[in-house]
C-alpha cells in the first residue's frame, strides 16, 4: 500500500467514510440475518440460574469485557472470565448454574476453546458468538450465534475492526432483548447505577432538594408588595409562594413580577399581592425525580422559569425548588 503523507482534507474524511459505511453495511446485514439462534441465545441467558461468564482473548476479550458490564448493568449477573488466567485458578469461580458465553472471531483460539471445554466438563452450558460457524469453537458449544464479517474495515483486512463492531453490536442486541424481557426499568438501572451523573439523576428527587420551613418563603395574599419585599429579599431564591386565608397556594411573585408592576405603575408598592402574583403558578409533587423538574421548568410552553413550588397533598406550599438547586447537585 502506497503512504499517503500528502492526501488532501477531502480525502482523508473520504477514508473515515468510507470505513464507516463499510461497519455500518455489515451490521445491516447482521440485522437482516438474525434468526431462530438469536432466540434460543435470549432464552438461554434469560434462564440461566447463575452468571453469565464472558470470555475472549484479543480484541475479542475487549468486547466481552463490555458486554459483561454491560448485562450486569442492565438486570443479568455477568464476569468477564479471561482464558489463560481461567486454567491458573479462577476456574474457581466457575459453577455448574453458569452459561459460558465466549467471542473469538476465528473460533479457533486455543485457550478460549480450552476454557470452554473446561466449563462444559462442570456442566454449563455454553454459546459461541463467533464469525466461523465451522470452528472448534462452535464444534465445542451448545448454540452457536454467528456473526459474519465479509471483509475488515482495515485497509489490510488484518485488524479485528468491522468484526469487532459487529460483536459488540450483537452483544448490545442480546442486552435489549434481555433488557424488555425482564421488564428493566428505569428504578431498576438507577439502583445498579447510584454513582455519577446518571446514576445521580435517576435517584434525586424533588423532596431531597426543595427548600421547606424557615427557607421557605410565603406571604399572604393581601400584604401589600412594600411588606412581602423583605420575605422575597431575605429568603433569596427570587420569589416568593403567595397563600390565602386558609395557607394555600394561591400564586407565586417572582423577581420578574415586581420588576414589571414597579414598571406599570408607581402605586406598586402598596397594592396587595394578589395583584402583583401570577395566580397560575407552575407546581411539582415532591416525589418526582429532580431531573424531571429541570425539564418542566426549561420546557415551558411561555419560555423557561427558575422556580416550581412544590404542592402539597393539601394545597398547601410544601417548598419550593431553583434551578441553581438541580444544577448544584451536578444531574447535568
Amino acid at each position: 500500500m502506497n503512504a499517503r503523507p500528502d492526501a488532501t482534507a477531502p480525502e482523508i474524511i473520504a477514508m473515515g467514510r468510507e470505513a464507516l459505511l463499510q461497519e455500518s453495511a455489515a451490521l445491516a446485514d447482521l440485522g437482516a440475518g438474525l434468526d431462530e439462534a438469536f432466540v434460543t441465545a435470549v432464552r438461554m441467558i434469560h434462564d440461566c440460574r447463575g452468571r453469565v461468564l464472558l470470555t475472549g482473548l484479543g480484541k475479542s476479550g475487549i468486547v466481552a469485557r463490555k458486554l459483561a458490564a454491560t448485562l450486569t448493568s442492565t438486570g443479568t449477573p455477568s464476569q468477564f472470565i479471561h482464558p489463560v488466567e481461567a486454567v491458573h485458578g479462577d476456574l474457581g469461580v466457575v459453577r455448574d448454574s453458569d452459561l459460558i458465553l465466549a467471542l473469538s472471531r476465528s473460533g479457533n483460539n486455543r485457550e478460549v476453546v480450552a476454557l470452554v471445554a473446561r466449563c462444559r466438563q462442570f456442566g454449563m452450558g455454553a454459546i459461541a458468538l463467533t464469525g466461523a460457524s465451522g470452528s472448534e469453537l462452535a464444534a465445542a458449544v451448545d448454540l452457536v450465534l454467528p456473526v459474519p464479517v465479509e471483509r475488515e474495515a482495515c485497509p489490510l483486512n488484518l485488524t479485528p475492526m468491522t468484526s469487532a463492531v459487529a460483536a459488540m453490536a450483537m452483544g448490545d442486541a442480546l442486552a435489549v432483548a434481555l433488557i424488555r424481557l425482564r421488564g428493566f426499568r428505569t428504578e431498576d438501572f438507577a439502583m445498579f447505577h447510584p454513582s455519577g451523573v446518571l446514576g445521580r439523576s435517576l435517584l434525586v428527587k424533588v423532596s431531597e432538594l426543595m427548600h421547606t420551613g424557615d427557607e421557605l418563603p410565603v406571604v399572604h395574599r393581601d400584604l401589600t408588595l412594600r411588606e412581602s419585599l423583605p420575605e422575597i429579599v431575605d429568603k433569596r431564591l427570587g420569589g416568593t409562594c403567595v397563600v390565602d386565608d386558609e395557607g394555600k397556594l394561591a400564586g407565586v411573585c417572582v423577581d420578574g413580577d415586581v420588576k414589571r408592576i414597579l414598571l406599570e405603575r408607581d402605586d406598586a408598592l402598596e397594592l396587595p399581592m394578589h395583584e402583583v402574583m401570577n395566580p397560575r403558578p407552575m407546581t411539582i409533587e415532591p416525589d418526582l425525580l429532580a431531573i424531571a423538574a429541570l425539564r418542566k421548568m426549561e420546557e415551558r410552553e411561555r419560555g423557561p422559569v427558575t422556580l416550581l413550588i412544590v404542592a402539597g397533598a393539601d394545597g398547601r406550599p410544601a417548598g419550593l425548588l431553583h434551578i441553581h438547586d438541580v444544577l448544584r447537585a451536578g444531574l447535568l
